[in-house]
């Protein structure tokens, strides 16, 4: 942390090309850091289970990772101050950065939650705290540096005849712009472009995926449907789903899960994280321990899905075995020592069968 005070205290005796030349410093720096720590822990998942941890005490790797949060976190403080120092006449340049800024706090985050498998619950929660502050600063400084532009009469008397391409690269460009300001105004995720299931209502939705990484799928408003997800995806987001069954297939590497209600999920994957439920019932196979937060009234009991494959997509996924930690919740919301009243064990009496499903317009069937 000296290191980066210092840095940052003389800032101000320091040109804006040194400023910038300083600043892509930080930033390879910052991202050869995250580069070593996904390493590890591609490393340390694809060690056999029984093989002996001796090797890697948990101090030591819980003190390595630490390390490296804070480094990582120290750099993105250094950056959002940097950006703070910007003259107007770089105003320009702003919105690159804080696009930079934010997307290394999200691969930050994401490697909260792919090594909270071995990280102390406590130390966890003290990490997605520092993200939502970093989150929060970056809100901020948007605010304050990317205003909403204001009424104004300039060159009123100027007019020029429409030019139909240049009035679509101007909305366009002003599209782009909006969309980027609520990206800094919500804490919660952003749902990606990516392929996937939106904007249904009553369909049952099918879709088959061939070999075992396919890359990311989304799934966003969706009410009273039932989806079947068939094969491997590497990654899963959902949001914004009432009243819905989703049956998934194994998820390589994270579900992200934000504002459903009165749902069913049914999925299988290394790391699941659940914002923003209610009333919803979750059967998992998970590597690591599901993650809530501002959660209510949700249910949790294992894996119970079926379909023609699914043993052998379950082992290339690494998930053929039962872990037990679908029934060891973390609630990010609820920091004292007893139980969360956020989230229960499903009593055996009201769990759903084995379900089966297939690429066929028949509804699941439950046996």
């Amino acid at each position: 942390m000296g290191d980066e005070e210092e840095a940052l205290s003389s800032n101000s005796n320091q040109t804006p090309n040194d400023l910038g030349a300083a600043d892509e410093s930080r930033q390879r720096k910052h991202a050869a850091m995250l580069e070593r720590l996904a390493n590890r822990h591609q490393t340390r998942s694809r060690r056999p289970a029984n093989s002996d941890s001796a090797s890697s005490p948990s101090f030591e790797s819980t003190s390595s990772f630490l390390s490296c949060f804070a480094d990582s976190k120290n750099s993105i403080e250094a950056r959002i101050a940097h950006c703070r120092l910007t003259p107007n006449s770089e105003s320009n340049q702003l919105k690159p950065q804080l696009n930079s800024i934010s997307s290394s706090i999200s691969d930050l985050e994401k490697l909260v939650a792919e090594n909270s498998y071995f990280l102390p619950s406590y130390e966890v929660r003290s990490s997605l705290k520092a993200i939502t502050d970093l989150k929060q600063s970056l809100e901020s400084l948007s605010s304050e540096l990317v205003p909403k532009k204001k009424f104004t009469f300039k060159n009123k008397a100027a007019k020029k005849e429409k030019d139909p391409v240049f009035d679509s690269n101007k909305e366009k460009e002003k599209e782009e712009n909006e969309s980027e300001v609520v990206k800094f105004e919500k804490i919660g995720f952003t749902i990606p472009e990516s392929p996937g299931l939106r904007n249904r209502t009553g369909e049952v939705l099918v879709s088959k995926f061939k070999g075992s990484e396919i890359g990311e799928f989304t799934i966003s408003d969706l009410d009273s449907c039932e989806v079947r997800l068939i094969g491997c995806v590497r990654a899963l987001f959902v949001h914004q789903l009432r009243n819905c069954r989703i049956y998934g297939g194994p998820v390589t590497a994270s579900i992200l899960i934000e504002g459903v209600e009165n749902c069913v999920f049914v999925m299988a994957s290394h790391q699941i994280r659940i914002h923003q439920a209610k009333a919803t019932d979750f059967y998992l196979r998970v590597r690591s321990r599901p993650i809530i937060e501002d959660s209510t009234n949700v249910r949790f009991a294992t894996y119970c899905l079926s379909y023609e494959g699914i043993d052998g997509d379950l082992k290339s996924a690494g998930l053929d075995e039962e872990t037990g930690n679908w029934a060891n919740v973390d609630d990010f919301r609820w920091l004292r020592a007893v139980q969360s009243p956020n989230w229960s064990i499903l009593p055996e009496n009201d769990r759903i069968g084995l379900i089966k499903i297939s690429d066929s317009d028949k509804g699941a069937e439950e046996i």
